[in-house]
Formats: C-alpha cells, structure tokens, sequence
C-alpha cells in the first residue's frame, strides 16, 4: 500500500471510531469536513517517507505516527480560522467548519481532533509499546508550549515577535515532529531527523507567506492576503518578495543537504522537490518558465 492510501485509511479508521453511532451527528460531520478530502498531507507524507527511511519495521506505529500529526494539523486549521482569529471563510476551497457548522461546533471538533490524535498514536503504537513514550513526547512538544504549534499561535497576540521563532513554532515545529516521530516509530534515533524537519518546516512557512503575499485566494484554497490584514510577522514583509524567495530557494536546498545517508534518501529528495514545486505560486512559476 502506497503511503497516501495508508494515511487515508488510517484517518478514516479512526473517524470512524470517533464519530460513532452515539457521537453528536453535527459534531461528526464537522470532524469528517475538517478532514476530508484533505490537503497535500505532506506532514504525514513526511512521517511516513523518514519512517520507510529507517526500515518501518512496525507500519502501524508510523501509521498512526503519521494520521496524529495530521489531525493535529487540521485542529489548527479549523482554530486558526475561527472568528477570533483569522475569521477565514474557506479552507481547501470549502467553507471553513465555523462557516459550515457555527462556531461552538468548530470549536469542539478542534478539540476533538486534538485528543484524537492522542487516542490513535496510543492505539497504534500498542504493538511497539516501548516506542510510545518517545512518541508522545516528540508529538506533544511539536503541538504545545513553549515551541510548539500552540505557542506559535500565540506569538500573533503578541505586539512583537521574532519572525524566525514565530514561524518555527506555528509551522516548523510540526514538521520537525512528523519527522521525529517517523524515525521514532520506526526505532530509530529521531534526532537525526531534526534538522530536515526544521528546514523543511521553515521553507514551507515562507512558501505560504509568497503565496499569500501574490497568489489569489482560488489559488491558495483559503483567504489571500491575511499576512498583510492581520499585520502577521511575515517572510515578504520582513525580506521583501526578492529576499523571500530567495530564502524559500536556500531552504529546500538546506532540507535536501539535512537528508541522513540512507536507503530511502532519494524518495525523500523527490518528496521535497515536489513540494517546493507545488508550493511556487503560478506566477512565480510562469516567470521562471
């Protein structure tokens, strides 16, 4: 089974669960909006590619590795447009879950996401149960305080903030996890894989602040130009849109560069090539061209 499938079915085996016969129907339906049909999955992609690197020798540890961070990722979406925050009206070119749902509901189905990502690492990593605590401490570090996607949420209430530890925190940190966690599950040393969740994390970052900076909301399947609305810390503000792109460059080149020597090393090139491509805003691409 190819990785997109395994994290498809693993989502959905624990949605399932989750969203039973004695669930609250709207409640259930506004975990399956958050989810499905999802984005890139490229934080569990990742999971997966460093977990196959160091020979996955347990595939429903990394699996579940790989649906926690994505549910993870998606209870931030679902947060990060809520009314007090960006107030985003669409996500993936749907309308976001407080627009679909109200806002009681996506706060709850945030929350829900958020423990649901906990109960599936537990689950699946049952089979390597001395692989657990390792998994749980990268997990929760990437999602909480004082560097994680929480904190990073956070540092946009605050009237100053260093752009380079704002972006680590709101985006990097769960990249930084999703790869420790797939080295971690495949009992491997996960901090050889820190570096190359750092870097891929931060490039990603910048991509979205290019994006958001000069691509158009279709384009981006979420509001255009919140950067500027919000007055966020942003890679374009702070470089200009010459500097920033130059920057995104010297990052994939560095997460490529913090690839470990090993039998999946190419796969994981290709993986980050991919996603530097799909990131580049059309215009940028056109002119390249």
């Amino acid at each position: 089974m190819d990785a997109r499938n395994r994290i498809e079915q693993a989502l959905e085996t624990a949605v399932n669960r989750a969203a039973g016969s004695e669930a609250p129907p709207k409640l259930s339906e506004a975990l399956r909006h958050a989810i499905f049909p999802g984005g890139a999955r490229v934080r569990p992609r990742l999971c997966l590619a460093v977990a196959k690197a160091c020979g996955d020798d347990t595939p429903d540890a990394s699996n579940a590795a790989a649906a926690a961070c994505e549910f993870l990722h998606c209870a931030s979406l679902v947060h990060d447009d809520l009314p007090a925050f960006d107030d985003a009206e669409i996500r993936r070119g749907k309308p976001s879950v407080h627009r679909a749902f109200g806002e009681p509901i996506a706060v709850l189905a945030g929350d829900a996401l958020i423990v649901l990502a906990f109960e599936t690492l537990a689950r699946g990593a049952a089979c390597a149960p001395h692989r657990l605590p390792a998994l749980i401490m990268i997990v929760s570090r990437a999602v909480g305080m004082p560097s994680g996607i929480t904190a990073g949420q956070a540092w946009e209430s605050e009237p100053v903030a260093d752009l380079q530890v704002y972006q680590r925190a709101k985006t990097g940190a769960l990249f930084v996890g999703a790869a420790m966690a797939g080295a971690a599950a495949a009992g491997a040393d996960p901090d050889d894989w820190r570096l190359l969740g750092e870097r891929l994390g931060e490039a990603y970052q910048v991509a979205d602040d290019v994006r958001d900076a000069i691509a158009d909301t279709e384009e981006m399947g979420k509001p255009a130009g919140q950067d500027s609305a919000h007055d966020r810390p942003n890679a374009v503000a702070r470089l200009g849109l010459p500097g920033a792109v130059g920057r995104l460059e010297g990052l994939v080149a560095g997460a490529i560069a913090a690839i470990p020597s090993c039998p999946g090393e190419d796969d994981l090139r290709a993986l980050v090539v991919a996603e530097a491509q799909r990131l580049t805003p059309k215009s940028l691409a056109q002119s390249a061209a």
